[in-house]
């Protein structure tokens, strides 16, 4: 029926005590609905609708919020929120039920990197081995570096990351002086970071999220100046209320995290149109004061090239939608111009070429921190 709405899924992190995230993800996907509800909905005059659902950041809880989700009649694709881990434990259901999965944040290689065919999963997001790559050559001309330390969550995510990272240290001619995995819930991690600066890292690679890294943000500024090393995080501590967690450390601490977008930098007119509409629909006061930027801008991204891909398979059949997914046109978003967004063997719609870094201020903002020319 033409009344019927079309829906699509989020299920994320809401639950999650100090999350942004999830959030962010919500909104970006609420503004890009709103745009094409405006324009006349889609297959003749049907609106789309947003259902979430609360994984609470917990593996098992997200899988059985997918199988729910998948059972909705007319919903197209279920996105997900930052946790790797449960993109990854929902891989199998995603192919099995035929339901793409849609991640504009998580950023485990294994996420698209998958031995399922044909792919249900498609990713606007960061690649750990990208952001490993990246790591290693920030080290290397901001700081001059040639030892560094690492620092992992005990997961999935972590894990990733770790073969990422010792294939990019590799390449860099760096030497990984160590490692050490930490679990979510830890209360402290200083003796870590003193046991890897003792062994000799100039700078930490920190994989974390926006608990365990304002932690340790706030043990390191409790040290003397002298025993302080460069910090370079993953983006998770963006996914959280993390410069009010670090409770004004931030200005002692020399923080930079990766990221692939940025509403500072010298915007694309669609990112200046997302921004204005977060500060009407959210009443986000400034560009700068938009939190979890990325989730934002991807998740806005993806939803457009989800239903131009709906669009072109003429209903909401998601075999036929994924196939669609796989050639898309070109098409300019927020983040970036997509010259084909996905293809049969590429699930990723971003590049090593959309990586950057920015300096997390305790004023809870992040500033593009300009290349280093070679």
């Amino acid at each position: 029926m033409a009344s019927d709405p079309v829906y699509i899924g989020l299920d994320a992190e809401f639950g999650h005590a100090t999350s942004t995230s999830a959030q962010a993800v919500q909104q970006g996907i609420q503004i890009a609905l709103d745009e094409i509800n405006a324009a006349g909905g889609v297959l003749g005059g049907r609106q789309l609708e947003l259902i979430t659902r609360d994984n609470r950041s917990i593996t098992a809880v997200g899988r059985d919020n997918f199988q729910e989700l998948a059972q909705v009649k007319d919903l197209i694709a279920v996105f997900g929120g930052k946790f790797s881990p449960i993109y990854v434990e929902c891989l199998p259901l995603a192919h099995e039920l035929q339901v793409p999965l849609m991640d504009p944040w998580g950023a485990a290689d294994q996420i698209t990197d998958h031995h399922f065919r044909p792919n249900y999963v498609f990713r606007l997001s960061l690649k750990d081995a990208w952001a490993a790559s990246a790591f290693m050559r920030f080290a290397q001309q901001q700081y001059q570096a040639k030892r560094i330390g690492l620092m992992l969550p005990n997961t999935a995510w972590g894990r990733s990351n770790k073969a990422a990272l010792d294939k990019a240290a590799g390449r860099a001619d760096l030497k990984i002086v160590g490692e050490h995995w930490y679990n979510w819930g830890d209360q402290s991690l200083i003796q870590r970071y003193q046991e890897l600066r003792a062994a000799g890292a100039q700078v930490l690679v920190l994989v974390a999220n926006e608990v365990e890294g304002a932690i340790l943000v706030k043990e390191i500024a409790a040290l003397p100046a002298a025993e302080r090393i460069p910090l370079i995080s993953h983006w998770g501590i963006t996914g959280g209320e993390f410069a009010r967690m670090t409770e004004g450390a931030l200005d002692q601490v020399e923080l930079s995290v990766v990221q692939t977008f940025s509403f500072l930098h010298p915007p694309s007119p669609r990112a200046k149109k997302l921004a204005a509409a977060m500060k009407t629909r959210y009443g986000v006061a400034s560009a700068a004061q938009i939190k979890s930027p990325v989730g934002v801008a991807q998740a806005y991204d993806l939803t457009h090239l989800l239903v131009q891909a709906m669009q072109k398979a003429g209903s909401t059949d998601r075999p036929k939608i994924r196939e669609a997914l796989e050639h898309l046109p070109a098409w300019t978003g927020a983040v970036r111009h997509y010259a084909k967004p996905f293809t049969a063997t590429r699930h990723d719609a971003l590049s090593q070429d959309n990586v950057f870094f920015v300096r997390y201020t305790a004023q809870d903002t992040l500033v593009p921190i300009p290349a280093v020319k070679r």
